[in-house]
């Protein structure tokens, strides 16, 4: 039996009828990073509760060895592999549901941050050498995204041999159209990068060392 690598996307938000996330995830569905694995993705709503009780659910079916969760970041120019989930999420919109939490913890009395396990400067530098625009973040936000990161590390924090991590994606371009110009990328690259990611995580122990920090 194959061993699974669990990729999940979000639906549509804020107003939007597509979500490049969903729309990238799904088109990997049963593919094969290597001899041994095989993609299972999923949809999850882009609301609080519910996206973290869809995940547990398929974490629970699938019990898979690599996790990545990918959510649509309107206004980034690069596939963004986020570092650090935090226990905080403060929504400046509300979610399809009509969920605003305002400066509440993902979970309450669990600690105040997770990193990311995925060897993210070693993906950083191979999706530039594809030429993939490609960066570390380190903020997810305090929405949906960060609520799903944040729930996902907490999960797999006592599973050692899973890897796990969120990956924010830039709009597609028919969006960026619509919106007047902001920063896109196509489906087909953000398919190709989560290629590169898959196959890296799985290969890639330790992280390399590569200067990616900020100044500010």
């Amino acid at each position: 039996m194959k061993k699974t690598i669990l990729l999940t996307g979000f639906a549509p938000f804020g107003g939007e009828q597509i979500n490049p996330s969903w729309q990238a995830v799904q088109q990997l569905q049963g593919w094969q990073a290597d001899d041994e694995t095989e993609v299972q993705a999923i949809e999850l709503p882009c609301i609080f509760g519910q996206s973290l009780e869809k995940l547990q659910q398929a974490l629970q079916q699938f019990n898979p060895v690599l996790v990545i969760a990918v959510g649509q970041a309107g206004g980034r120019t690069a596939i963004s592999l986020e570092k650090v989930a935090i226990n905080y999420q403060d929504a400046r919109i509300a979610d399809n549901a009509g969920n605003q939490p305002l400066g509440e913890p993902v979970i309450a009395g669990a600690p105040t941050a997770y990193f990311s396990s995925l060897p993210l400067k070693a993906i950083v530098q191979d999706l530039r050498q594809q030429g993939i625009p490609a960066e570390i973040s380190y903020s997810a936000g305090t929405f949906v995204c960060n609520h799903v990161f944040y729930g996902l590390m907490h999960t797999v924090a006592t599973s050692p041999k899973v890897r796990a991590g969120f990956i924010h994606i830039p709009y597609l371009p028919a969006q960026a159209a619509r919106l007047g110009g902001p920063a896109s990328m196509t489906t087909e690259l953000v398919v190709k990068a989560l290629k590169q990611v898959m196959q890296l995580s799985l290969l890639q122990q330790p992280d390399i060392l590569l200067a990616e920090g900020t100044l500010d």
